[in-house]
């Protein structure tokens, strides 16, 4: 019985997403997003479709009135200094991640380090927002 309950906590908590990365050293990445969607604590961070990492924090800058976001990236990887961020979405509905889609740089972020180049999410009631107004406006010229 003992261990049924600790296969099911254990299923439970990787569903959850709540399960550990991974036990060995990370280091860390900043980004900033003008929106980050429903992007939580924990999210998969992933590079080519690998999880390279988690999201450690998010918080918002009071200054600019963007979202911070602190990832944890596992040390065995290593990204160059033209690495784009960019919130995606498994699947249709799905739960959000951090897309890292590497560039060409031969120079390396260091732990601290924050990404310029982001892409923020896209958020499904304003792409249903802007195709009802192109809509109306395409049907307002025909008039």
């Amino acid at each position: 019985m003992a261990i049924g309950l600790g296969a099911l906590l254990f299923l439970g908590l990787k569903v959850g997403n709540l399960a550990t990365a991974s036990t060995g050293e990370t280091y860390v990445l900043k980004a900033s997003f003008d929106n980050i969607g429903g992007l939580k604590v924990r999210a998969p961070v992933k590079s080519a479709g690998v999880v390279v990492g988690r999201v450690g924090d998010i918080r918002l800058d009071a200054e600019r009135y963007e979202a911070v976001v602190t990832m944890n990236i596992s040390s065995q990887f290593k990204f160059p200094r033209d690495t784009f961020a960019k919130i995606r979405t498994s699947g249709l509905l799905g739960e959000q991640y951090i897309g890292l889609a590497v560039g060409g740089d031969i120079e390396m972020f260091k732990p601290g380090d924050s990404i310029k180049k982001t892409e923020s999410a896209m958020v499904l009631e304003d792409l249903v927002g802007q195709f009802l107004f192109d809509k109306a406006a395409e049907g307002k010229d025909k008039k």
